[in-house]
């Protein structure tokens, strides 16, 4: 009896060594096995590792303090490892592929876009707005895949942040990726690269050396973007410089939700994204904060992942 087990035991561990080094065959991926004993396509791991420590949370001179900016408090982080990119379309297709996923926003058949986004077909079909931001407005199956509406897809923006997903949405995927979603704290240490009230990832100048480090609405906001950055909407992910930790668009781009709540079921997100302006949403600062509910989306609302542990090598 014991022979029988020992040798069904080494036949287990064979046959649990080989399916693991068999899901383990595609570039910038990794298939590894599920539950099911079958292999599951999931993104390579990209993560940086950051040592933690104390540092200074918020700020002293809070720009919205009704958002929570202020006051200012010593935190302290653990070590963490965190997604140098906003998760992509590519990435988060293998999530939807892998798993029969349906995201909220194609559950309730709409999200929100911003008008200037919208071809005159679809804004002519659109009847709900957002009160006080009437650029806001509700559109029927508009989805990750559909960005802008029915009319539009990813095709050319598989290296574009992921947008339309829900705080759900996003806590699905990490959990997929064995991540999770960053807390506020770890968000903002990454985002300062560990230096204390600092306004932007690379400093306290917004274009040090007349160089231009981040994805934001330049012009007349909400009705011209003179792309200034060489955007309109998203930028492929990594089109600008990295901070000190080697972390992209931590600023701009694509808001990014995080694990914390900011007060009751609404959700803290960081960041700012392509949307903000000086003069409207002056929240692509380290310290800005602002929020949605768990099962909110919208055309400038993403996410990445991060991690206690290190990240499985492909």
């Amino acid at each position: 009896m014991d022979l029988l087990l020992m040798i069904f035991f080494i036949l287990f561990l064979t046959f649990k060594y080989s399916l693991s080094e068999s899901c383990e065959s595609l570039q910038g991926f990794h298939l590894s096995p599920d539950s099911n004993g079958s292999c599951q396509l999931r993104p390579a791991s990209n993560m940086v590792h950051i040592t933690g420590g104390y540092f200074i949370k918020g700020t002293k001179k809070p720009v919205f303090p009704a958002d929570g900016e202020g006051p200012s408090e010593r935190t302290f982080v653990t070590d963490f490892y965190m997604d140098a990119y906003e998760v992509t379309n590519a990435e988060f297709e293998s999530f939807v592929v892998a798993n029969d996923y349906v995201t909220e926003a194609e559950i309730f058949g709409q999200s929100f876009v911003m008008e200037y986004f919208l071809s005159p077909e679809v804004r002519s079909k659109v009847a709900l707005g957002v009160q006080l931001a009437p650029w806001w407005l509700q559109v029927d199956r508009a989805d990750w895949k559909h960005p802008e509406g029915p009319d539009s897809s990813i095709q050319n923006r598989m290296d574009h942040p992921v947008l339309h997903v829900s705080w759900n949405d996003a806590v699905k995927y990490c959990e997929w990726s064995s991540k999770r979603l960053p807390t506020e704290a770890e968000w903002e240490y990454a985002c300062r690269a560990g230096k204390e009230d600092r306004l932007f990832p690379w400093g306290n100048k917004w274009n040090p050396n007349d160089k231009i480090w981040a994805n934001i609405w330049t012009g007349e906001f909400p009705t011209k973007n003179d792309e200034a950055d060489g955007y309109a909407g998203t930028n492929p992910v990594g089109k600008f410089p990295p901070n000190a930790y080697g972390l992209y668009d931590m600023i701009g781009n694509a808001w990014e939700w995080t694990g914390d709540s900011f007060r009751g079921e609404q959700m803290v997100k960081k960041g700012g994204s392509f949307m903000c302006h000086k003069n409207h949403c002056y929240r692509y600062r380290c310290a800005a904060r602002s929020q949605n509910t768990k099962d909110s989306s919208a055309h400038n609302l993403g996410f990445r992942c991060a991690s206690h542990t290190k990240p499985k090598k492909t």
